[in-house]
């Protein structure tokens, strides 16, 4: 990969933390792959479930992200979405056919682990309707 190929890379990872919507949809546009990923495994829709920022996290699904691959540590989107309490996150993801179970650790030992009863309740929720 040339310098400028890994340097938009880079940049692409850096808006799905930083939750720059418009212009990652403007880079995804104009051809950048839905399942680039870092050194460490990490897509575009894990960056931004871990941050986040559920509006990038719905367009990613929207334009086919699979939301149940894991990095290279098996963590998933829907893990790192509850772990950063991002309802909007975890609802598009479970919308999208993310497995609960699915990544070590998975959805459901990252909320009992971290001790979070509101995002347990809203995976309860998703989950029974």
């Amino acid at each position: 990969m040339d310098d400028a190929a890994v340097e938009l890379a880079h940049r692409m990872f850096d808006l799905a933390r930083d939750g720059a919507t418009e212009q990652l949809v403007a880079y995804l546009d104009a051809g950048v792959p839905v399942e680039i990923t870092d050194p460490k495994g990490d897509t575009l829709l894990i960056l931004a479930a871990y941050y986040g920022s559920g509006a990038i996290v719905a367009d990613l699904l929207r334009r086919g992200a699979d939301p149940n691959r894991t990095n290279d540590r098996g963590q998933t989107a829907i893990a790192a979405a509850l772990f950063a309490q991002s309802s909007d996150s975890v609802t598009a993801l479970l919308e999208a056919g993310a497995d609960p179970h699915h990544g070590s650790p998975s959805a459901w030992a990252t909320v009992e682990h971290f001790d979070l009863p509101d995002m347990r309740v809203l995976l309860e929720q998703r989950i029974d309707t």
